[in-house]
């Protein structure tokens, strides 16, 4: 060993998953963040909408909840890629400009793809049947 070095601690796999955790980058919490909060409003809106299929309720155009799954997840989608696209700073292009990538309509869109999916999951399977309990 270097005798002029400091010797540097080896980390655990849990402790280097769990600093990445606490310092992630803004960019990438902006990106789940904006993904996240339109697929809970829309997931809780198809919650109900479930929910009153289930109890019964006659609303018009009948059973629509496949094609209602499919927007969700199209707006979702979209509204990830393109809040990431406006919101994640970009280097300053010629003039002091902000300028705008497709690598971040991409980190947009990559991570709405599990948000997405594990809000339809926790909507389907976790709330949906403890509010058909109750009904």
């Amino acid at each position: 060993m270097d005798e002029g070095r400091p010797t540097v601690r080896e980390r655990s796999w849990l402790d280097v998953r769990l600093r990445q955790f606490r310092r992630a980058p803004r960019p990438v919490v902006r990106a789940v963040l904006s993904s996240l909060s339109v697929a809970v409003v829309l997931g809780l809106l198809l919650l109900a909408y479930d929910v009153a299929i289930a109890a019964g309720a006659d609303l018009p155009g009948g059973d629509l909840r496949s094609l209602l799954t499919v927007i969700f997840v199209a707006i979702v989608l979209a509204t990830g890629t393109i809040v990431t696209y406006l919101v994640v700073p970009q280097p300053t292009g010629p003039g002091g400009r902000p300028a705008r990538s497709p690598w971040s309509a991409a980190l947009g869109f990559f991570a709405a793809v599990p948000v997405a999916y594990l809000t339809l999951v926790v909507v389907a399977q976790v709330l949906e049947p403890l509010l058909l309990r109750l009904v």
